[in-house]
């Protein structure tokens, strides 16, 4: 009997694995692979300030071409319980669509993809002429400190050589067959601090207000765009995200300021570029502001970078992209946009080993309450994975 992608999903759903919590999503797969043969191990990778984090590598087979499914079956928490129709971890299907944190984000691609797998290993045996591995983490709606980072090193270490690469998130925007993503974009967050000198403002000789700098320098940030993208990627975009000062009294002048932003980046930019550009709009912003009357120096500021493991790229590989559009086509009838669009993932980890490419579900209710998926969407979805496997092995 061919492997059902709608009960493995549904068996994950049900194992409440919120991050960093494992929940029983790893066990559940370990369960399913083992008897298939598959070889799985769980290293549990820690870091100082993140809890530990549990993942999964399992691997069968052995050959030069050797093709790793990638995702994370943590979910994000599922917010205020009454808000769902269905419970987030109960797996109620109803009206063709099953429900469940998780459903498309990403325990629906992962079932599928592991359906997949399961039924090509059966129907060609072990010794299929190549290798198939799954990488799984815990860790990728945290801090993605000891997930799939981490499991790639220890894979690469224990002499694991990737081929090539699927992720399974969410791609489509509107209909199985939409999309694939073959890059992303980079994330670069950071905060200037305007420090002027606190008061009351009844007496605003004796302060000195920061907030009458900060409009200038939010200007600074957003403007001029950085870009206008290219032929791959979309213009760069950086937003302010909040503007503090952890100052209540309305009768106080604020003794710092805080601007946070985050900037979305394409290939057009290094990180050690960015830092130059936004260093230099800030300098310029808070040179040129209207100062306090008699003050004769710029108000003192400063501005961080938190740290960054998402740059942009772009996979250039025809064995990967082209035979998963033509699988997709197949199944759908669809040729997918190739796209670099939305945010991060775990992608950018992969993309130091081998090639990667992203291809998964519908993702307009990820993050949602009652998020769902539409069952002929899991079973579409493994097929178009089915339908690689075949070309990729037959090579």
């Amino acid at each position: 009997m061919p492997h059902d992608p709608v009960a493995i999903a549904r068996d994950l759903l049900m194992c409440p694995s919120v991050t960093p919590t494992e929940g029983g999503a790893l066990a559940f797969l370990e369960s399913l692979l083992m008897p298939a043969g598959f070889q799985v191990d769980r290293p549990v990778f820690s870091d100082e300030g993140t809890p530990d984090v549990e993942n999964l590598f399992a691997g069968i087979g052995a050959g030069n071409r050797h093709l790793t499914f990638a995702g994370h079956t943590d979910v994000v928490p599922p917010g205020k319980l009454d808000l769902w129709s269905h419970g987030p971890f109960a797996g109620d299907i109803e009206n063709g669509k099953l429900y469940g944190r998780g459903a498309v984000d990403m325990k629906g691609g992962i079932a599928a993809f592991a359906a997949a797998v399961l039924d090509f290993v059966e129907d060609n045996g072990r010794d299929f002429g190549g290798r198939i591995s799954f990488l799984i983490t815990g860790d990728e709606e945290g801090p993605s400190i000891n997930g799939t980072v981490k499991l790639l090193d220890w894979a690469s270490k224990r002499g694991e050589r990737f081929s090539h690469a699927i992720v399974g998130e969410p791609t489509n925007p509107g209909a199985l067959g939409d999309m694939i993503k073959v890059g992303r974009r980079g994330s670069l967050s950071g905060f200037v601090k305007l420090r002027g000198v606190q008061g009351h403002v009844a007496y605003p000789h004796l302060a000195d207000n920061p907030l009458r700098v900060a409009p200038a320098v939010i200007a600074a940030l957003m403007d001029p765009p950085f870009d206008t993208g290219n032929e791959r990627f979309q213009p760069s975009n950086l937003e302010v995200t909040s503007v503090e000062t952890g100052n209540r009294a309305t009768n106080v002048v604020p003794a710092e300021v805080e601007i946070a932003f985050n900037i979305r980046f394409n290939d057009i930019w290094t990180v050690e570029a960015l830092h130059e550009e936004i260093k230099g709009r800030v300098r310029r912003a808070v040179e040129a502001a209207p100062l306090r009357t008699g003050r004769p120096t710029p108000l003192a500021y400063e501005l961080i970078f938190e740290p960054t493991n998402a740059v942009s790229f772009l996979t250039h590989d025809a064995t990967l992209i082209g035979g998963l559009s033509d699988a997709v086509e197949a199944v759908t009838g669809r040729r997918p946009e190739l796209s670099t669009t939305g945010g991060t993932s775990d992608a950018r980890f992969i993309k130091n080993y081998c090639p990667v490419v992203e291809f998964g579900l519908v993702g307009q209710t990820m993050h949602k309450i009652d998020e769902h998926v539409a069952l002929d969407d899991l079973h579409r979805l493994k097929a178009i994975y089915r339908a690689f496997l075949d070309r990729y092995f037959a090579e």
